[in-house]
Formats: structure tokens, sequence, C-alpha cells
């Protein structure tokens, strides 16, 4: 049985969960709107740029899990997967999953966006596992902290490895599908890496090192 590892944002989905929460939380009236869509349009233009501080935008985007008891936050985010997810959750990346579970693989979706925002995602993909960066919770309430390894760029990689030793497994015959040349240190760990509407960067590294290229997309 192979492993199939999938990216989350641009990759399942037609656009990036974690900044669109925040465009959720900036309409809802739930954070100060104009500070707060301006520094989330920033941080997520370093993410393009490969120049993303993960500890400085965790601060950031784990705060308001911490301003709100758990039950409220659960219902804004039902809400925010209804309006803002479903919609861009991709037929094909639905038809690619599909494939490699007839194929008897085991799906995992493995993101650099924390669990709070994608775990019922994942579930409505129909995968079970999912390695995303975790949101620290005390005392029955989110800290606004991450606990343990972010989940991204070569934590990623530290991510899976310690996933693969509990699972008594390894990296042979595994597939890694994404989007961002973020990903390139789990990319270029796996038999079979695969450039998911690739941005810039991406694409040609993926031709030079002659890694499938393919689109999701309409």
């Amino acid at each position: 049985m192979g492993l199939a590892l999938f990216d989350l944002d641009n990759t399942l989905l037609g656009g990036d969960s974690d900044y669109l929460w925040g465009r959720f939380l900036v309409e809802h009236g739930i954070v100060d709107g104009d500070e707060y869509e301006a520094r989330n349009q920033d941080f997520y233009e370093q993410y393009r740029a490969g120049s993303l501080d993960i500890q400085a935008f965790l601060a950031f985007s784990l705060a308001p899990l911490a301003a709100h008891p758990p039950e409220r936050l659960y219902q804004w985010r039902e809400a925010f997967v209804e309006t803002f997810i479903e919609p861009i959750m991709l037929p094909a990346a639905r038809d690619l999953l599909e494939r490699h579970r007839a194929a008897g693989d085991e799906l995992v979706i493995i993101t650099a966006t924390n669990r709070f925002v994608t775990e019922p995602i994942a579930e409505r993909f129909g995968v079970c596992h999912l390695l995303a960066t975790e949101p620290e919770m005390r005392d029955g309430r989110y800290t606004g902290r991450p606990a343990g390894i972010p989940c991204f760029q070569d934590g990623k990689v530290r991510r899976l490895e310690a996933w693969l030793a509990e699972q008594g497994r390894d990296l042979r015959d595994t597939w890694f599908y994404s989007d961002s040349h973020n990903d390139l240190p789990l990319l270029e760990r796996v038999d079979r890496p695969v450039a998911v509407d690739p941005d810039e960067t991406l694409r040609r590294i993926a031709h030079e090192r002659g890694w499938p290229v393919i689109s999701l997309r309409d």
C-alpha cells in the first residue's frame, strides 16, 4: 500500500483557507477590519515569496482563537467552511483522492494551516489523516500559541517523519502533491513529487527536475 500526501491550500482547494479565514473574520466584524486585512494580506504575500516568518504569522493568525470561547469559534468555523470553503473544493481534487483511494493508497493531508481551520475541510474531503500546525489549548480554551513544530517548510518533513514512526512506515512509494515552492523540503524527499497548479518558482524547478506538473482547476 502506497502513501499519498496532499497539500491543501491552492492544491486540493482553489484558494488558501488560512487567508480566507482571516477574510471571514474581517467580514463578520470579529476582528478590526482595516488593520487585520492589511496584515493578513502582507503575511500572505510573504508566504508566496518564501519569506514568511512562521512564528510571527502564527502569533497573528492564532490570536483570534484565544479571544473567544471554543463553542462560538466552532459556530463561526462551520459558517466559514460552508460559505468560503465548500465553493472552492475542486471536483478534480476529489477525483484525484478517489483514484488513490481506489488504488489502496493511504491518504494524508499535510498543511501549514492550523488544525482548527483545516480539520473540517479534511473531513469533507473524506481524508482521516491530517498533519497540520497545532494550536495550543489549555483548560478548554485556545491560548493563541502553536503547540509543537509548525507544519511548514522543513517542519512538514519533521512532522511527517514523526507520524511515519508512529505508524511503523517509511517514505517508500510515497506521492506528494503541492502547489508551493515552500514545500520543496518534502517534495525532494518523496519518490513521486507532483506539482499541482504550481507557483512560478515550483513550476520552474519541476520542469528542471522532470517532475510531473498537473492542474486540478477548470
